[in-house]
Formats: C-alpha cells, sequence, structure tokens
C-alpha cells in the first residue's frame, strides 16, 4: 500500500514537474526577438550598433566564444601583449578617412608606422647571408615593373569587360613568372603577404589595384599597444551595448559561449538552436560567421540555403595567415633605422619568408615576428611548436651564423584549426565575378549575411569588416522599416 501510493505521489510530482517545464518553455518561445545576429566579431557588432541607431533594438548577439572581437584577438606572449589575428590598420593617408584609423586615433592605441623602403638591403640568401645590395635592388625594381604592367592588364580586362584571369597569368602574358629564390620571395612579399595566397589562385581584376589603397591609402600601421586592437570592436559595442561602472558589457542582449549548430527559417520567422539545447526566435537573422566557417558546415541551415548561395559561397576562399612570435635572450640580428624588415629567399616558396624585428614595437624584449601563409600555415599548424621552433631556429643560423641563441619561447596561432575561424580572412580567387560575389552578399528569405567577405570592394581587411556590417545592416534596416525586402543581383557581365 505504501508503495502504491509513493508511485501516486511521485507520478503526480512528476505531472506537475512537466507542466512547469512546458510552461517555462512556452514562455522561452513566446520571445520573439526582432534580428538576432550571430558572431561578435567587427562585422557582427558593427550592423548591431547600426540596427540600434536605426532604432531596431530587440536584437540578441550570440556569440559562439567567450569574447568579442573576432579575428581581432591579443594575447600574452612572454609578458608582452601581442596581437595574433588582424594587426595593422592598412590604409592610411589617401583622399579618404579608414573609419578603423579613425577609432585608433581616438583611442589613443600605440602605433607603429611599416615601412617597406629599406627592404631591399635586408635580403638573406638561403646560404651564405646577405645578397648583394645591387641584386637585390635590380629585382626589386624588375619587380615593381612587372607590377605595373600587371596592373594595365587588370585596367584593360575591366575597361573591355573581359574574363578574370589570374595574377601568375597576367606574369606569363609578360613572360616574366619568378623563378629563382630571390625573384620568387619578392613575388611572394608582394602578394602573398597581402592576400594569403599565391598569385596562381587570386583573381587579377578584383585584387590588382587594391581600393583600399586606392581609396584610404597606401600607409600601414602596426598595433602595438596593452589595451588591444580589440578596443576597436568594444568601442563600437558600448555605442548601444549597456556597461557597468568598470566599462564591462554587461548587456543581456550579448550572450557569449553561444555555439549556434542549426538555423532553421521560413516566411514567419526564424529558429535558432545552440549546442547547449538552447532555443531563440526572431523575424530575422544575421550571420557573421566567416566564409570559412559557413564553408564547413559548422552551422546547419533548415532548410537548406538555395544552391546558388551555396556555390558562390563555395567558390570564395578562405586564407591563411600566420604570424609567428618568438623571444631571444639577446640580439643578433641588426636594428636600428631601416631594419625592421628582412626576408629570406629559400628555393620553396613561402619558406619562412617575411620577418619583421619589433625593437620599436616592444623595446628591450628581443622579439621576432615571422609570417607564413596558405599551405605553409595548415602544415605548420599540424606539428608540434617544437617542430616550428626547429625549422625556424634553422632558417635564422642559415641568416645569421650558427652560434645565435636559441629561442626561449614560441607562439604559433592556429586559425585554420580553430573550427570557430576555420582561417584568417578571405581572397578572392579567380573564376569568382562579381555575379558570384553579390550571391555571396545576398540574403535568403529572412537570412541575412555579413562579414569582412562580404565587403564590396574591402574583404580581407578590419575595415572591411566594418563596412561590411554597416551595408548589411543597411538592408536589413530597408527590409524591416520600409519594406523593402528585394534584393537586386546585377546580371553576370554588367
Amino acid at each position: 500500500m505504501l508503495i502504491t501510493k509513493t508511485r501516486v505521489l511521485l507520478a503526480s510530482l512528476t505531472a506537475t514537474m512537466a507542466v512547469v517545464f512546458s510552461a517555462s518553455s512556452a514562455i522561452a518561445a513566446e520571445e520573439v526577438h526582432a534580428v538576432i545576429i550571430v558572431g561578435a566579431g567587427m562585422s557582427g557588432i558593427s550592423a548591431a550598433n547600426k540596427l540600434s541607431k536605426a532604432g531596431i533594438e530587440n536584437i540578441l548577439i550570440l556569440e559562439a566564444t567567450n569574447r568579442i572581437g573576432g579575428r581581432i584577438q591579443k594575447t600574452n606572449f612572454a609578458g608582452l601583449s601581442v596581437e595574433i589575428g588582424a594587426s595593422w590598420v592598412e590604409g592610411v593617408g589617401g583622399p579618404r578617412l579608414n573609419p578603423i584609423w579613425d577609432m585608433v586615433n581616438r583611442l589613443k592605441l600605440t602605433t607603429f608606422y611599416s615601412n617597406y623602403d629599406n627592404i631591399s638591403s635586408n635580403a638573406y640568401k638561403q646560404k651564405g647571408g646577405l645578397y648583394e645590395k645591387s641584386e637585390a635592388q635590380k629585382a626589386f625594381y624588375a619587380a615593381q615593373e612587372l607590377s605595373e604592367l600587371i596592373k594595365n592588364v587588370s585596367k584593360y580586362l575591366k575597361a573591355h569587360r573581359q574574363d578574370d584571369i589570374s595574377i601568375l597569368a597576367s606574369q606569363r602574358l609578360k613572360n616574366q613568372v619568378p623563378s629563382t629564390p630571390l625573384d620568387m620571395a619578392i613575388d611572394y612579399i608582394a602578394y602573398d603577404y597581402e592576400f594569403s595566397e599565391p598569385p596562381r589562385v587570386t583573381s587579377l581584376k578584383n585584387s590588382i589595384p587594391l581600393h583600399t589603397f586606392s581609396k584610404f591609402g597606401e600607409d600601414a600601421y602596426f598595433v602595438a599597444d596593452s589595451k588591444g586592437y580589440e578596443s576597436v570592436v568594444y568601442f563600437v559595442a558600448k555605442q548601444f551595448l549597456t556597461t557597468n561602472e568598470s566599462g564591462e558589457i554587461t548587456d543581456p542582449r550579448l550572450l557569449l559561449n553561444k555555439v549556434v549548430n542549426e538555423i532553421s527559417y521560413s516566411k514567419n520567422g526564424v529558429t535558432v538552436q545552440t549546442e547547449d539545447g538552447s532555443v531563440y526566435r526572431a523575424e530575422y537573422i544575421m550571420v557573421s560567421a566567416s566564409i570559412g566557417v559557413l564553408q564547413s558546415g559548422l552551422i546547419n541551415f533548415k532548410p537548406d540555403l538555395p544552391p546558388w548561395k551555396i556555390l558562390a559561397m563555395y567558390q570564395f576562399d578562405m586564407a591563411v595567415y600566420t604570424k609567428i612570435f618568438l623571444k631571444f635572450p639577446d640580439k643578433f640580428w641588426p636594428t636600428g633605422n631601416g631594419t625592421e624588415f628582412f626576408f629570406y629567399a629559400h628555393e620553396k616558396r613561402g619558406y619562412y619568408t617575411i620577418w619583421q624585428q619589433l625593437e620599436e614595437e616592444y623595446p628591450g624584449a628581443n622579439v621576432l615576428l615571422v609570417t607564413v601563409t596558405d599551405d605553409e600555415s595548415r602544415r605548420i599548424e599540424q606539428q608540434p611548436d617544437s617542430d616550428t621552433k626547429a625549422e625556424i631556429m634553422g632558417v635564422l643560423r642559415a641568416m645569421f651564423g650558427m652560434n645565435i641563441s636559441e629561442a626561449t619561447d614560441i607562439l604559433v596561432p592556429r586559425w585554420w584549426s580553430d573550427k570557430f575561424y576555420r582561417g584568417s580572412y578571405s581572397n578572392w580567387p579567380i573564376g569568382v565575378s562579381r555575379l558570384e560575389y553579390d550571391r555571396i552578399r545576398a540574403p535568403v528569405g529572412r537570412v541575412y549575411f555579413t562579414g569582412e567577405h562580404t565587403s564590396e570592394y574591402f574583404n580581407g581587411y578590419v575595415h572591411g569588416a566594418y563596412l561590411a556590417g554597416v551595408d548589411s545592416a543597411k538592408m536589413l534596416i530597408r527590409c524591416v522599416k520600409h519594406g523593402d525586402c528585394c534584393y537586386s543581383i546585377p546580371p553576370k557581365g554588367s
């Protein structure tokens, strides 16, 4: 009898709890946001800010990591604050003010002008020390002349509405394909170092000349400030998100550690699920995940995105740019004016080619920065840091002699391996026309997209991410506030 009563009591309690949980779920399901924004990098925060200023304040930002900033991230390395993601404000000193440069100056972040003018005096052979200055300068002059010829080819293709070709194809047209270690290293600095992919895959028409330099200027400034380059993202975020007395963001509209794994959309609205089982609803959604994440399938769309959208996204490239920091007990490399950048000419293209000594940025720290890209980045990400350090020491000994000191610390970022990024920034490859690019940017029903990869002229840059957020938000504002939800894609070749 006691057992029977216990069973009845438990059954009643279970039923009561079911009603409570059901009611709680119903309440959560009834909360419908105007817009959910996936990702709190520069583009996501920029879009949210623009929406807020337009009066669309019932937003919810879901960020997969434990911070905002995305691919702008500082970290501690050997007691120093260094940037493992974006490091430069590129596009300064031109006819228009770069919005990121404006923010950096408002925040009074410490920056350093990057002067590459004397790099030809710092060219190291694969074996045997420095190249003769005259030999290196001759190779640089030839590369500059080829660069001008390539620009003319690009202008011709655009003016005559000809099909796109790769940068490498344009070099072949001029019968000047770099082949020696020195020429390949200079070519790497000119193209791979900027686009993170080689000339054979990079679009000529959409990369040369670069809008960033023609619109904003050709100067670049390296950010080295303990506050971090990410301060620019916080600068935008704090324009619409509430903070506490310490300046920390406490706004409930920003949720961290929320990994979106499913987006269901229809003509009636959007439902978002996260890995922790949470469910959120909205009238619209803005997806600011990188093009690499979109290609990886981390986010499942229901129904599937239309074929035209998937094909366009899969055609674009997510490049990998890896800045490797090393600290030494002493300096064995040249310092002073004209020595900040130096390079190593190896028979294997991109093998620890471009170097930067950071004496001005971090005085007395004895820190070097070497950059690798593309396949070398992917290879290095998959091996132990000890192997990478051994390879790097071999290169440094080839440049500066066998008796140099061993590195005490090494930092190797892994953007490609990180499922929340899958690379560093986008690169426009050969074969993607303006039509495909407009499709990458285009919304699908109530699903909108933003990110540096959707910037019309500045993909791959921090200012591109910021301006893309603004542009995508404008599209959504037109739809929400004015009923103009049509996105026109010009016909191919127009």
